[in-house]
C-alpha cells in the first residue's frame, strides 16, 4: 500500500474529557468506599487518539473544544504532549468529567460518562473549519461522542467534505452518529463487537460470523476497511477480497479505557506510513492490548509498540 507524500493526519475532538479513575476493593450498595488509588488523565476519544499518535512519533493536528475549569484542568494534564499541533476552542460550560471505577474483587470495570458542554453553532463552525483546513487531502479521524448542540449528521457532513477535497475519513462512533456517517462511505470504520451486534441486531459468537457481518457492512456502505475489535480476543479487519484476524497477546488487564483509541491511532499511523493491511491490524492489536495493561487512561508506551511480538494475522475463509 503506497501513501501520498507528506500525508497529514488530523483528529477532531469535539467532546474531550478529564478521566478520573478510582481503584477500589469492592463496591457496596449504600456504603462509602475509599479509593486505593485515584488517577486524573486527559481523555475523550479524539484526545486519546492524538496522544497515541504522538507516542508513535506520527505527526498530527488536533482540533478540540474545551470549557470551564475542567477544561483548564484538561489542558494542564495534557501539558506539552500535543505541542503546537493542538488547537482548541473555548465554550461556556464545563468539559466532561468521566468516572472510571476499577473494582478489585470481583474484578470489574464501571464507567460513567458525562454529557459535555453545549457547543454554539459559531464555535462548531470554527472548529470544523480548523479541522478541514488542517486535514486538506490527508487522513481525517472522526471519533467519539458528540456534545449537546452538535447534530447527529456532523460526521457524515465532514466525511463528505473531507473526501470531496481528496482526503480519507476514519470513523469510530456508534448509534445515530455512526448510522449517518455510513451514508457518506468513509474510508475506514472501527467498531467493537457490541456495536456490530447492535447494528445487525443479533449476537455473534464465532469469528466467521463477525467477519461476515463486517464484510457485509463494508460492501453495503462502500467502505474500504472495516475493523472490528474483540477485546481480549483480538480484532478482525475486512477489506475487498480479504478478511484477517489477529489474536491479542496475553496481558494483565488493568483498564480497557482508551484501548480502542490506541488501536485506531496505531492503524492510522500504519496507514500513513504505507504499511500493508496485515501489519496495520497487527500494530493496532499490539497497541490496544498494551493500553489495557495500564491503569486509568494511560496509553501504551513507545517501547511497547516497538517491541517484537509473535502475532501473525491470519486470513479467514470468505
Amino acid at each position: 500500500m503506497s501513501k501520498p507524500k507528506d500525508t497529514r493526519i488530523t483528529v477532531l475532538a469535539l467532546n474531550p474529557a478529564v478521566d478520573i479513575s478510582y481503584e477500589v476493593p469492592q463496591l457496596i450498595p449504600e456504603q462509602k468506599v475509599r479509593s486505593a488509588k485515584t488517577l486524573y488523565s486527559p481523555g475523550g476519544n479524539g484526545v486519546n487518539v492524538a496522544r497515541a499518535l504522538r507516542e508513535l512519533d506520527t505527526p498530527m493536528h488536533c482540533c478540540s473544544i474545551v470549557g470551564g475549569e475542567s477544561g483548564k484542568l484538561l489542558l494542564r494534564l495534557l501539558g506539552e504532549s500535543l505541542g503546537d499541533d493542538h488547537r482548541y476552542f473555548q465554550v461556556e460550560g464545563e468539559t466532561r468529567l468521566n468516572a472510571i471505577l476499577l473494582q478489585k474483587n470481583p474484578p470489574s470495570q464501571y464507567e460513567v460518562d458525562s454529557v459535555g458542554p453545549t457547543v454554539p453553532v459559531p464555535v462548531l463552525k470554527r472548529v470544523t473549519r480548523c479541522f478541514l483546513e488542517a486535514c486538506g487531502d490527508g487522513i481525517a479521524v472522526l471519533t467519539g461522542s458528540t456534545p449537546p448542540g452538535v447534530p447527529d449528521d456532523i460526521y457524515r457532513r465532514l466525511t463528505e467534505q473531507i473526501q470531496g477535497q481528496g482526503g480519507r475519513a476514519i470513523v469510530d462512533a456508534h448509534g445515530p452518529v455512526l448510522r449517518e456517517a455510513l451514508e457518506a462511505h468513509p474510508f475506514m470504520v472501527r467498531l467493537n463487537r457490541y456495536v456490530l451486534e447492535m447494528t445487525f441486531k443479533r449476537r455473534m459468537d464465532e469469528l466467521e460470523e463477525v467477519a461476515a457481518a463486517a464484510g457485509e457492512l463494508r460492501r453495503d456502505n462502500g467502505i474500504e476497511f472495516v475493523c472490528i475489535s474483540l477485546g481480549a480476543d483480538g480484532a478482525i479487519l475486512s477489506m475487498p477480497g480479504h478478511s484477517y484476524y489477529c489474536s491479542a497477546p496475553r496481558v494483565h488487564v488493568r483498564s480497557t479505557v482508551g484501548s480502542g483509541d490506541a488501536m485506531v491511532a496505531a492503524m492510522v499511523s500504519a496507514l500513513q506510513r504505507g504499511l500493508a493491511p496485515k501489519e496495520m491490524l497487527r500494530l493496532g492489536v499490539v497497541c490496544g492490548s498494551a493500553t489495557a495493561a495500564h491503569p486509568g487512561t494511560c496509553l501504551f508506551t513507545r517501547e511497547e509498540a516497538q517491541a517484537p511480538h509473535p502475532l501473525e494475522p491470519r486470513e479467514l475463509e470468505p
